[in-house]
């Protein structure tokens, strides 16, 4: 059947609802779906983020369906796409949810049978009796004159601000992406917030990284919850104006928001936290019943233990604190590690004038910037971000393997001129776990993977140094020496080696204890979801959130829910 011949997609899709609102949950329900059919429940049948698979497992989570699924009015009609490879008509979902109104996706492929559910996403998309407090929910002007006892909003704010006299419900730690999505959510929600951070300003976690950092996704991918960047911004936002961004958003979105504040100790006794922190050099002790660690995949540098390191005359210095490099002109310098900081303050170095190498530990997978923007391909459709957002949470981890292993097949043919050049120089290349490209190793290893803006071509041309990290022996006063012998000079060594798990932030924070209970955070579990994200860990009253901007965009609104659900008696 060509495009032609074939049906309408909303038809085709009617079709199908009819029969799966008509069938019971049994055989005939099953019959509707693929053998190996994937479900994907955030929250809605339950409070749980979970991964069914299999045409019987999917049935039997959809008996738990309150009601009917239906078009959802007002959104992206149903249409045909491709998906990971395959052919499919994608549907956008309404239906009621266990505890409010719910919001899904579902994706049918065409059998000789006819049309087969392949993958459905059902999610709470409000609490019921708790909605957000946005667009046509604002509050008025008299709600804010009745809440606050009167309309001078600048008192109103200083007294929030100073926390005297009462406790947050929730203190964020950490006021990057995350912990500004999840707390502008939970203010919506009507739940007070606190969020604290180590550096002076908002957006200091952006704004004092190397000058010549930007994101290396697309604008429109990047919006923060409520206030999407302006339609003027460029396709790839630099690093200051996006920390410049975060201060205006904390702003506009009347964040508590304590900067040059750290947690230093806190102990869960009786359903709250008793934390110390300490304020610009002063104590203060609170009581909140939740913390959320928002500190990122990019907490707490990880500096490894480098033979006769001890004996290097030279600056060393971890890559989070490396700004730019006209210090180095005309001087030697090396980079350890070759993910995307590696390769950008080597390219940085280079840009300085310094003579920079940089040394690669183990494999790296290397993509174009153009072709990196396919796993992102769903917000260049065309269709709302919020649809979008729908769309990116609809792919269970199955499926989501598939989708990363086909990008990274296309953008390998792409890329392959680029890969042979770097490999004749003895640079080792890597497709990512299973072949699934650089946005399964940061899922799983928050690294280990470089957006070509033209380091790659320095490396290949033999501009950059490179050396591997296997062939030298250790370093000495003047710079590594390798062992056939030769030595590396080196002035300056920029240690791009990463960052430790979030665990040893909690370590760090809390205690041994709490961190071994939690256990890793981030990386998949045996469900496929990610470890202990954006839902309740094994320390009660302990959250994390983090991740890429749209990440943080995305699961903030569930996360926060569940929060709101706990602080109201839901769960």
């Amino acid at each position: 059947m060509n495009a032609i011949d074939k049906p309408p997609a909303e038809a085709v899709a009617a079709q199908w609802l009819d029969a799966f609102n008509a069938a019971a949950p049994a055989p005939s329900r099953a019959a509707l779906f693929l053998a190996d059919a994937h479900a994907r429940d955030v929250l809605a049948l339950g409070w749980e983020i979970r991964t069914i698979s299999g045409a019987d497992a999917v049935v039997a989570l959809l008996a738990g369906l309150p009601g009917a699924l239906r078009f959802a009015a007002g959104r992206t009609h149903p249409r045909r796409v491709t998906r990971a490879g395959q052919e499919c008509i994608e549907v956008l979902l309404e239906f009621e949810a266990l505890h409010g109104p719910g919001q899904g996706v579902l994706r049918l492929v065409q059998t000789e049978d006819g049309p087969r559910g392949w993958t459905l996403l059902l999610a709470l998309a409000e609490l019921a009796d708790h909605p957000d407090a946005s667009g046509p929910r604002r509050p008025t002007g008299e709600d804010f004159s009745r809440e606050f006892g009167g309309p001078n909003w600048a008192d109103h704010r200083a007294k929030t601000l100073s926390y005297a006299g009462r406790e947050p419900a929730v203190l964020v730690v950490g006021a990057g992406q995350a912990g500004l999505s999840i707390a502008a959510r939970l203010g919506q929600l009507g739940i007070d917030t606190l969020v604290i951070d180590r550096q002076a300003r908002t957006g200091d976690n952006w704004r004092r990284r190397y000058h010549a950092l930007t994101l290396h996704n697309e604008v429109h991918v990047n919006h923060l919850p409520y206030m999407p960047f302006p339609p003027t911004w460029p396709v790839f936002i630099p690093k200051d104006k996006l920390a410049n961004w975060f201060e205006a958003y904390a702003e506009a979105m009347e964040l508590n928001i304590w900067c040059d504040t750290a947690l230093e100790s806190g102990e869960y006794t009786d359903g709250a936290w008793d934390v110390v922190l300490r304020r610009a050099g002063e104590v203060r002790r609170l009581r909140p019943r939740h913390i959320i660690f928002a500190t990122g995949v990019s907490s707490i540098p990880q500096r490894p233990k480098l033979p006769g390191l001890e004996n290097f005359r030279g600056t060393v210095m971890h890559s989070g604190a490396y700004t730019e490099g006209s210090a180095w002109k005309g001087r030697p310098a090396l980079v350890l590690g070759s993910g995307n900081s590696g390769h950008d303050v080597a390219h940085d170095l280079h840009a300085s004038g310094a003579a920079v190498s940089i040394v690669q530990r183990g494999t790296t997978h290397i993509v174009s910037l153009a072709e990196a923007q396919r796993v992102y391909s769903i917000y260049a459709e065309g269709i709302p971000t919020e649809d979008c957002d729908l769309l990116a949470t609809a792919t269970p981890f199955p499926v989501l393997k598939r989708a990363y292993q086909h990008a990274t097949a296309m953008s390998k043919r792409v890329d392959a001129p680029l890969h042979a050049a770097l490999a004749a120089r003895g640079f080792r290349l890597d497709d990512g776990p299973e072949g699934c490209g650089f946005q399964m190793k940061y899922m799983q290893q928050g690294g280990g993977y470089y957006f070509n803006v033209g380091c790659s071509d320095l490396i290949a041309a033999g501009d950059i140094g490179l050396v591997q990290y296997a062939d030298i022996a250790g370093f000495e006063a003047e710079g590594a020496r390798l062992r056939d012998g030769r030595l590396v000079p080196a002035e300056l060594l920029v240690l791009a080696t990463g960052y430790l798990n979030q665990q040893e932030t909690v370590r760090a924070c809390l205690s041994d204890a709490v961190a071994e209970r939690v256990g890793p955070v981030w990386g998949f579990d045996a469900g496929g979801e990610l470890r202990n994200m954006w839902r309740p860990t094994a320390q009660p009253g302990l959250w994390f959130t983090a991740g890429s901007l749209a990440q943080c965009r995305i699961y903030s609104h569930y996360l926060a829910m569940q929060i709101k659900a706990r602080e109201v008696g839901l769960v």
